[in-house]
């Protein structure tokens, strides 16, 4: 994981802001576990890139192991670091250059700009199965399970069984359909050697058993997941919530004490401290308070979901919480979206600001019990709205 070394090293230290006046100057010197070859990687793939700049190819090689990078570290930096290097080719971008772009585009949740351009990358080669895979990851967020299912048969057109299996699975899953759900990524999993394949298919298979209320069959999963020890924020963060779920608060301070780089996981860090009042949870809140005031102040809104949890469950400001989950819920519409929607309407007694969820709710047959229970406490206190 990255550490911002020069905050570690001298937190007290003022930072006076500074304009660069080249490309080669350093601003800041991020420390690497021991033995990670990652910096001497991008070197080379920079180097390569530096000595052949109009080559979509190399190009490409590097812009997605920064993506890449962000998605295993939690880093977003490494998002502007890809984007500077695609945005180069703006005269006739390759499908896998448009691709990416489209991945960036739906990092940073312009989910439209992300559809465009994978529609750009296939109208030039119909079988790019990258783009059909993203495509159908939108689809998925945006709760339109019909399109996502659509991507999910082109992969199987083009042979990509893993992939196909992946995303029909989530598609069942999210559609009210969580047993076929289950035997579908069961069986993606039986077809799949690599092991970013695996940790995906794994971390998505102990989602699947939470929500059926499969408990150690998730907790199975999961640990399978972690075992092949790669880092994955995504992986990390789903099972330190099925842990505080559990009520297993003093295991996730184990599992993320090393990660504050990351938003995402210090948030569930300072939950667990915060429920098992450590003396660390006070600094951890002032941090999560900082870093969201800076994205506000740079017009990121990439994590008001997360913005809503923490003013929940840490503030106790019920109000903020359901206006962030609103916002939220309005541009991504997947089950931790609709989670924190309905216990921000559920704090701030007001039933009505929950209505999309249980509209979503009625019409997909999504199964999980704690949702249900969530979206039934609505109605009990509004007893004119109907139960999904």
């Amino acid at each position: 994981m990255l550490a911002l070394a020069l905050l570690a090293l001298a937190p007290s230290v003022q930072a006076v802001p500074r304009t660069p006046t080249a490309d080669t100057d350093v601003l800041e010197t991020l420390a690497l576990r021991a033995g990670d070859n990652t910096a001497r990687e991008l070197a080379n793939l920079r180097a390569a890139l530096n000595r052949a700049p109009a080559d979509s190819e190399l190009a490409t090689n590097l812009a997605q192991r920064y993506f890449d990078l962000a998605l295993a570290r939690g880093d977003p930096r490494y998002i502007g670091y890809a984007e500077a290097v695609v945005n180069r080719f703006t005269t006739a971008p390759t499908p896998a250059l448009l691709t990416l772009r489209g991945m960036l585009r739906q990092y940073r949740h312009d989910f439209a700009g992300g559809l465009k351009d994978f529609a750009a990358a296939l109208q030039q080669d119909p079988d790019h199965a990258v783009a059909h895979a993203w495509r159908g990851a939108i689809f998925l967020v945006q709760a339109d399970y019909a399109a996502a299912h659509t991507e999910c048969d082109a992969l199987q057109r083009l042979g990509r069984n893993t992939l196909a299996g992946g995303c029909r699975g989530l598609a069942q899953a999210y559609g009210g359909q969580l047993d076929a759900a289950y035997l579908t990524l069961k069986s993606a999993l039986g077809l799949s050697i690599d092991a970013n394949n695996r940790l995906w298919l794994l971390t998505r298979l102990g989602e699947v058993a939470a929500w059926q209320g499969h408990t150690a069959l998730a907790q199975q999963h999961y640990r399978e997941a972690l075992r092949l020890g790669q880092d994955d924020v995504y992986l990390l963060a789903a099972w330190s919530d099925f842990l505080l779920d559990q009520g297993q608060a003093s295991e996730v301070v184990r599992l993320l004490s090393s990660w504050e780089a990351s938003d995402s996981l210090l948030l569930r860090l300072t939950e667990a401290e915060t429920s098992l009042k450590l003396p660390e949870a006070a600094r951890h809140q002032r941090m999560m308070a900082d870093r969201y005031a800076a994205a506000r102040a740079r017009g990121d809104t990439t994590h008001r979901a997360e913005e809503a949890r923490f003013e929940l469950r840490l503030r106790g400001d019920a109000t903020s919480a359901l206006q962030l989950a609103q916002q939220n819920y309005a541009v991504q519409r997947e089950p931790r979206d609709a989670r924190v929607l309905l216990e921000a309407a559920v704090a701030a007694k007001n039933p009505a600001a929950a209505q999309p969820v249980q509209d979503w709710l009625r019409r997909s047959g999504f199964e999980d019990a704690s949702t249900r229970r969530l979206a039934q406490t609505l109605v009990q206190a509004d007893p004119a709205r109907s139960t999904p």
